[in-house]
């Protein structure tokens, strides 16, 4: 799926993290590195640390051993200036939105800028109507606020907003959660044409399992403190390892696989003549 002139550039090296809440060990030697211009993801259990790692990459929570690089930033020890900058080279869509009740959807796309640039009101607003097109919006969207929203409707203008920093780097933390099937495939196939269109290296944690087959280049699988195994669905798919064996298991990852290799048979060319 990705551009393979890329496929050697690392985006974020991970290198034995751990994390620990008190005398609880959510990592104890966490490694992982993702490709520039990949569609990667973290799964795991509940309480496997896949959200802890996921804030980790982002600045939000600091690890207590091991090293982070994003974009070639070393993020330990990382001062607020460059921490600032790194911020702006890459946007994330959180699981529930973040969109600010009180702001219409224009003005939630283009808060980022106007609280970090000194571009014109007019020169912004342009920037964020783009953006809304980007997702795949209507541009009377704008002026509603995020409750007149359907779900699908506000994680499409929440990553809007994710986006409005041109970033080379996307996070998101469960896009699809608390969608229906129509509005989660949408996402799937936005996912798909944002990182065609502009190259972007997404970094997705998801539990949706038709995502993952159908979206993703690797995906880490995270248990007992560490990264059990790395590589596409497919490949997971041969390892014996418990951890990873739960999602290739039961009606809903069978569904999922399925359904991935039906579609993939349906794009093959025909031999036969039409």
């Amino acid at each position: 799926m990705q551009n393979n002139t890329l496929a050697n550039e690392a985006a974020i090296e991970m290198h034995k993290v751990v994390t620990r809440f008190g005398t609880h060990v959510v990592h104890s030697g966490v490694d992982l590195q993702v490709r520039r211009g990949e569609i990667f993801a973290v799964i795991g259990g509940s309480g496997s640390g896949k959200s802890t790692l996921l804030r980790e990459m982002i600045l939000l929570h600091t690890p207590d051993a091991g090293s982070i690089r994003v974009l070639g930033t070393d993020l330990v020890g990382i001062k607020d200036a460059a921490a600032l900058a790194l911020r702006q080279r890459f946007g994330v869509l959180f699981q529930h939105g973040g969109l600010f009740g009180s702001l219409t959807v224009l003005e939630n796309i283009g808060l980022p800028l106007r609280e970090h640039t000194k571009r014109s009101d007019q020169e912004i607003d342009a920037i964020a109507a783009a953006k809304l097109s980007m997702v795949g919006l209507k541009l009377d969207v704008a002026s509603q606020f995020p409750t007149e929203l359907s779900g699908g409707m506000m994680k499409r203008a929440a990553l809007a907003r994710a986006l409005v920093f041109e970033p080379e780097l996307l996070f998101l933390d469960e896009p699809t959660a608390g969608l229906d099937p129509e509005s989660a495939a949408g996402i799937d196939t936005l996912v798909l044409d944002l990182r065609a269109h502009s190259g972007l290296t997404v970094v997705m944690v998801t539990h949706d399992l038709d995502l993952l087959w159908q979206v993703t280049d690797r995906v880490a699988v995270l248990a007992e403190g560490t990264v059990q195994g790395i590589g596409s669905m497919a490949e997971l798919a041969g390892i014996a390892k418990p951890a990873i064996r739960a999602f290739f298991e039961g009606p809903r990852a069978r569904a999922a696989q399925t359904q991935t290799q039906t579609l993939s048979t349906d794009k093959e060319p025909s031999s036969k003549p039409k």
